[in-house]
């Protein structure tokens, strides 16, 4: 069961994680954009001041505090821009550990979790493959019993922390007759002999966040290795999508406001035919329909994170909140890079990574067409 986090430890974790981001990213954070990955050590790092991870489990090293915290931690990376940190973390803290929480045996735990923590392990989720995106019923990579073995083979694209991921969950086909429910989960050391990882795959924005091609030939994982039941995979991944798109609308709202806010002090700076653009009658309209369609979104995301707390956020819920809150950001960033002018096509400006950044939250974690789709069968059925 999940616990809604408490005042004080909410305003505890978003103070450290303020501090620590500040400190350990801000000054280092245009140098990694242009290197279009953050180093490894940052994980280490991160995971020094307790901000992995913080609803793990005390028992495995974590803070046992509220999912609504790890939110938090993402919210705070969002707002300052960083959307690339933002997902990579989302992954590993709010999808990858979760998986093994809510659905790994004591052994894998013990076995991952301390060092996600920590950092001494990055995560990655590997589900998408050259021809399966939303569609899992066309994932390819299959994974073969043999003696006390499984032996996995195929490849994944679009693989977020796939340079870094030192655990990666992979999602493959366990019983072809079933489509995708002969779908497993398989927890693979990503230094096991036979697994590769591409050079990093170069994308349009969130340039920190390290995207990878990942190759399995002939790679032999014990029977432990599996994750929840044979051919359960795809269950496991409907019940976890609800927090996935949790996050993703974190960074969304989160994002939004950070954008809101350099550009409100923006054109309280900037000056055109004798007055600051602020002064405007479009600038100061545009901005208060800016103001307002945040506000709802934070409303709906913060109606939605206390009911994911309580178990009772169901996937149409998440996949409107994905829909109205990914599809509002670019909304945002769009019309604020707009009130920057020339100034906001540049990247000197930080308002044109928050467009860049933006453009992929309709994407990932399914399309705003799928997720326009899902609700319309909530209400409808299928077509």
């Amino acid at each position: 069961m999940n616990q809604a986090a408490d005042f004080n430890e909410m305003t505890l974790f978003r103070d450290m994680a303020k501090r620590a981001f500040e400190q350990e990213i801000s000054p280092h954070f245009e140098e990694w954009e242009a290197q279009h990955m953050v180093p490894r050590e940052l994980w280490n790092t991160l995971g020094q001041a307790g901000l992995l991870c913080p609803d793990v489990s005390e028992e495995y090293g974590g803070a046992g505090a509220s999912a609504q915290v790890t939110l938090a931690m993402i919210e705070e990376l969002a707002y300052m821009g960083c959307g690339g940190i933002a997902s990579g973390y989302g992954i590993h803290s709010n999808i990858v550990a979760p998986y093994l929480s809510r659905h790994g045996t004591a052994e894998q735990k013990a076995q991952w979790l301390p060092k996600m923590v920590s950092g001494d392990c990055v995560g990655a989720l590997a589900m998408t493959e050259p021809g399966a995106g939303s569609d899992v019923q066309g994932i390819r990579t299959n994974a073969v019993r043999d003696g006390d073995e499984w032996v996995l083979n195929g490849s994944k694209i679009f693989i977020t922390n796939g340079i870094h991921a030192d655990l990666v969950i992979v999602a493959a086909i366990t019983d072809p007759g079933k489509g995708a429910k002969g779908t497993s989960l398989f927890l693979v050391d990503a230094h096991a002999p036979g697994f590769e990882k591409s050079k990093k795959i170069e994308k349009i924005g969130q340039h920190s966040s390290d995207t990878a091609l990942l190759f399995f030939t002939d790679v032999r994982l014990p029977a432990n290795a599996l994750l929840g039941e044979v051919n359960k995979g795809f269950t496991i991944l409907m019940d976890e999508l609800p927090r996935e798109r949790l996050g993703i609308a974190a960074q969304a709202v989160a994002a939004s406001e950070g954008a809101l806010d350099i550009t409100v002090q923006y054109v309280q700076e900037r000056q055109a035919f004798g007055q600051k653009i602020g002064q405007f009658q479009n600038t100061r309209f545009k901005l208060a329909e800016v103001k307002t369609e945040i506000e709802l979104n934070r409303a709906f995301y913060e109606k939605c994170a206390d009911k994911y707390t309580r178990d009772e956020l169901s996937s149409d819920q998440a996949a409107m909140l994905k829909l109205a809150s990914c599809e509002m950001q670019c909304r945002v960033a769009n019309d604020c890079l707009q009130l920057f002018g020339g100034y906001g096509y540049t990247t000197e400006y930080p308002i044109s990574r928050f467009y860049t950044d933006a453009r992929i939250q309709t994407i990932y974690g399914g399309s705003s067409e799928i997720m326009r789709e899902l609700v319309a069968r909530s209400l409808l059925g299928r077509a």
